[in-house]
């Protein structure tokens, strides 16, 4: 298996499409193609923040319906599902700028780039066990002891994070670094918490690096271990990144 995993995008389609193309990857038909059969793969948070949610969703459902990537949801992705579900959630931390290209869509429009995100969602796992249990793809990550079971914690987890409840000094929720404890023999591609270069430790690699923050947009090639990166055309905003809480 040879995959492409892409951190954290958030919008930042112009950095996803630039990134795509470093990789090898030829636009053909409106979505990225390898010509050695590479696919892809994303840790989830598509949306939210970054300037074109919409169109890196149209991309990744695109990719999936052709069976060319593997996705797992994040967070965000959690909370724009449930937003256009009906549910009562707020529009803050980042959904608003993706509402607000909703709200740019004729009715038309909207129905059909909802309709295509709600299905990308349903049809994707919390997380992907790949390559004969080799590789494990999770938005926030997965302890070793949880990998091919799910409830409702080790939604919360591979969703949030290991999270403690309580903020840090930047105002952001604590979050317990879970992979200094990891000791799984298979590899867990995440990203979710803004690092700004991806970590590698005990066989887990953070692929978020925070293009959406201003840093640069990251790729982990599978299974070269290789990370690739293109730079943010975004304003850097320091203080949302956690390498020092790590």
């Amino acid at each position: 298996m040879q995959l492409d995993i892409i951190g954290d995008i958030h919008g930042c389609r112009q950095e996803w499409v630039e990134l795509t193309k470093i990789l090898g990857y030829h636009w053909k038909g409106g979505i990225p193609v390898h010509p050695e059969g590479r696919k892809l793969g994303f840790v989830g948070d598509l949306t939210d923040r970054g300037p074109d949610s919409l169109g890196v969703i149209e991309d990744v459902y695109q990719l999936f319906n052709q069976r060319a990537a593997f996705y797992v949801p994040g967070n965000h992705c959690n909370k724009l599902y449930r937003y256009l579900k009906g549910n009562d959630v707020k529009i803050i931390h980042g959904l608003e700028t993706t509402v607000a290209e909703l709200d740019q869509l004729t009715p038309k429009e909207r129905t059909k780039i909802s309709r295509k995100f709600i299905h990308l969602y349903r049809n994707s796992p919390l997380y992907h066990v790949l390559d004969e249990g080799k590789l494990v793809i999770a938005h926030a990550g997965i302890r070793h002891q949880d990998i091919g079971q799910m409830n409702k914690r080790i939604a919360s987890f591979v969703l949030y994070g290991d999270t403690t409840g309580e903020k840090t000094e930047k105002g952001l929720p604590v979050r317990k670094d879970w992979a200094k404890e990891y000791n799984g023999d298979a590899w867990v591609v995440y990203g979710h918490t803004p690092i700004h270069d991806a970590r590698f430790m005990n066989r887990t690699v953070n692929i978020d690096t925070g293009a959406v923050f201003g840093n640069k947009l990251t790729a982990l090639r599978y299974p070269e271990m290789e990370t690739v990166s293109v730079p943010s055309s975004l304003p850097y905003i320091p203080e949302k990144f956690r390498d020092d809480e790590l």
